[in-house]
């Protein structure tokens, strides 16, 4: 499975706000619930906290949903 690029304007992006980014989830509220019950992987490294920085170059891997890679835009 193919790798999504998700692009960040900002130097780095939280996991929560990664995951309504990359439309894991929905809203907000839904991250705590979602990484309480799925696992989630930063750079092959299980990590269920919502404010966990995320830097362009980072690996997220979620099962049976995807793999993301986090890269920077360029304004």
């Amino acid at each position: 499975m193919a790798s999504e690029e998700i692009e960040i304007r900002t130097d780095y992006i939280t996991l929560g706000q990664f995951l309504k980014l990359a439309n894991v989830v929905e809203s907000g509220g839904m991250v705590k619930l979602f990484l309480s019950e799925s696992p989630v992987f930063v750079n092959e490294t299980q990590d269920q906290r919502r404010g966990k920085k995320l830097y362009p170059g980072d690996s997220i891997s979620i099962p049976e949903v995807g793999t993301y890679t986090v890269i920077k835009k360029n304004v």
